[in-house]
């Protein structure tokens, strides 16, 4: 079944009967100039107020709290009743507002005292809250259209709140009677018509509020079951603030709602501008606020609140943040979101109340606004906007990491824009076009390309192609997104002078670059020829020893002349002067080669060697009567 529980419709029906006209003789001072007061003048005297201004005040502070927290599916019918009942708005959503409530009570006005009493009833209006439940509220016919034959499926339940001066309790009992046997009757027109519901569960609210210093003729009643359908509590209460409170306290039981008291607001004084004072101020939200509070396991509440020791509230400390930017404003500030709730001050018209209304309203850093999508849609859609151009990684951007892209980037963004907003894009484009005229270096990312990384005429088109993409992202926005396009592409297309200037600087740097490679090739060239040269003189060296090697050998070769040795090949042989030119690293090696072989004391075998052989242990061979021949071969004589 689809219930709609009591809280989707509430009827009001408060007294206008003459004896409402009477004074609930609790005094307001009038007259608050005492200390500046002229001698001779005589104070004002004090005011009070009426039990009709006392009940109407109470029950729009209630229909305020209900409307602030639950704009939408939680309904208000007001009744005024005397010698008939006045119905004063119906179930249509725009009915549904202060502003329509009071332009009728208005026009109602107060209570006539000098009326007969004997005309007038409050069952007039009881009846007209019977029948006015029964009617189908725009909520509960989409539902019943959706489930079409099984429309009977969703129910109808509502709660009627009286607020009047009954004499007795056997006189409230009567109201509790009529309220009944009503229902009973308007059940059977409802089942036989297509237009009317039948009321499935009704409570029943009787207020009784009498003037303040008399007695009650009134006891206070708990809730109680008179049928299945209808249940009924009296509260009787003293006018003025006394009945105000207690409107309060019931707002809070028939909607779920909590209290949470924002403490040591600081705020300057009104008569001492310089000075300042910490307020505390009581808001209203629903009670989910504190679920995850209350399973963290901690159950000291912040204490009672304005009301008394009948509700309790849980204080939050008010924290001035150090910075008017949200965006560098420190990460330890930032505390994890685990909600959205709407809220509604205690006390609308207290100067605390409205001075955090007004900072919670006009700061941009607190984001409460009266849009009535869910949390969750609206944050998706702020990030659907943000990301429709987002690069992933911060080697693939140009633009979000100039910070004189700042300006546009932030705004673009948004979903409409104003002509401020159109300025500063326009200006930041214009400043884009400066620092490309100067020929400005942008933070170009060069990570994985080789070299000095893209010219400056390209790391500028890159940029320009993809702040274009940003902005086109977002064009279909407004009708200022488009100004704006319009704007980063007549700056784009530069003018003809512009364009050869720009050709030239190419050329020049074309011929820079091919003079630098010129240079870099030839280096290459020369050190490539000289390793050459070295390599082939090692070579030819290596040949000549393997010549000489073969001539030794052979029996008809005749000996060599004893010379001093070839240097080893693994020495660096003197370079032969060649006609090309020599290396710097050739010079510098033949001229440490040659200083080191004067210093460098030959060894004594290597000087008496023949064919580069010294041969060993020689005074052996003569004691043994061993010589050694010419050609290095020893013989006995």
């Amino acid at each position: 079944m689809k219930i709609f529980s009591e809280s989707h419709k509430t009827v009001f029906v408060v007294d206008h009967c003459p004896y409402m006209a009477e004074s609930c003789r609790q005094h307001v001072e009038f007259d608050m100039l005492v200390k500046n007061r002229t001698q001779g003048i005589i104070p004002l005297a004090p005011i009070s107020k009426s039990l009709w201004t006392c009940s109407v005040e109470s029950s729009m502070e209630y229909c305020r709290i209900m409307y602030d927290i639950f704009p939408f599916k939680k309904l208000v019918n007001f009744i005024v009743s005397d010698s008939g009942a006045h119905v004063l708005n119906s179930w249509a959503q725009e009915d549904q507002s202060l502003q329509e409530l009071m332009a009728a009570l208005a026009a109602v006005g107060p209570p006539n005292p000098r009326a007969d009493p004997e005309c007038c009833s409050i069952l007039h209006g009881l009846v007209a809250a019977v029948e006015t439940l029964c009617k189908i509220t725009e909520y509960q016919h989409e539902a019943r259209t959706l489930l079409m034959e099984n429309a009977e499926r969703v129910g109808n339940r509502g709660r009627i709140i009286c607020i009047t001066n009954a004499k007795s309790d056997s006189h409230v009992r009567m109201l509790e009677d009529c309220v009944q046997e009503t229902i009973h009757e308007h059940n059977k027109l409802a089942a036989n018509s297509d237009h009317l519901m039948q009321i499935q569960r009704c409570e029943l609210v009787l207020i009784h509020t009498y003037p303040v210093g008399e007695d009650s003729l009134v006891s206070d009643r708990p809730k109680k079951e008179l049928s299945p359908v209808l249940t009924s509590e009296v509260h009787s209460v003293r006018a003025g603030r006394h009945l105000a409170t207690k409107l309060n306290i019931l707002v809070q039981q028939h909607f779920d709602l909590a209290s949470t008291t924002i403490t040591n607001i600081p705020m300057k004084e009104e008569q001492h501008a310089n000075t300042s004072a910490n307020y505390d101020v009581e808001l209203l939200h629903h009670k989910d606020a504190h679920v995850d509070f209350l399973k963290s396991g901690d159950t000291h509440l912040g204490g009672s609140s304005r009301e008394g020791p009948f509700k309790e509230t849980i204080t939050l400390k008010w924290c001035t943040p150090r910075t008017n930017n949200i965006v560098f404003s420190s990460i330890s500030e930032l505390h994890y979101c685990t909600g959205a709730y709407r809220i509604s001050p205690v006390d609308v018209n207290s100067r605390p109340s409205s001075c955090l209304t007004n900072f919670l309203l006009n700061d941009p850093r607190y984001k409460i606004d009266g849009s009535l999508e869910i949390p969750l849609e609206r944050a998706k859609d702020q990030l659907e906007k943000h990301t429709r151009y987002w690069p992933m990684i911060i080697s693939q951007t140009t633009i979000f990491n100039m910070q004189a892209v700042v300006p546009l980037a932030s705004v673009i963004v948004k979903e409409s824009l104003t002509e401020e907003d159109v300025l500063n894009c326009q200006k930041t484009i214009y400043n884009l076009v400066d620092m490309e005229r100067k020929n400005d270096p942008l933070p170009i990312s060069t990570v994985g390309t080789r070299g000095k990384g893209p010219k400056r005429d390209e790391q500028y088109r890159i940029m320009w192609n993809e702040l274009e993409t940003l902005v086109r992202a977002h064009i279909n926005n407004s009708e200022k997104h488009q100004r704006v396009l319009e704007c980063l592409m007549a700056c784009r297309s530069k003018p003809p002078e512009e364009e050869e200037r720009k050709k030239r600087g190419r050329k020049r740097e074309d011929k820079e670059d091919k003079s630098e490679k010129a240079v870099k090739d030839y280096e290459q060239e020369k050190s490539w020829q000289d390793s050459e040269r070295l390599k082939g003189i090692l070579e030819r060296g290596k040949e000549e020893l393997a010549e000489t090697e073969i001539i030794k050998d052979s029996p008809d070769s005749p000996e060599p002349p004893n010379k001093k040795p070839l240097v080893e090949i693994d020495e660096t042989p003197p370079v032969e002067k060649s006609k090309g030119p020599v290396s710097l690293l050739s010079l510098w090696s033949n001229r440490i080669n040659t200083a080191n072989s004067r210093k460098h004391q030959e060894f004594a075998g290597r000087l008496n060697s023949v064919n580069n052989r010294a041969e060993l242990y020689q005074h052996l061979k003569e004691e043994n009567g061993m010589e050694t021949t010419e050609n290095g071969k020893a013989s006995r004589q």
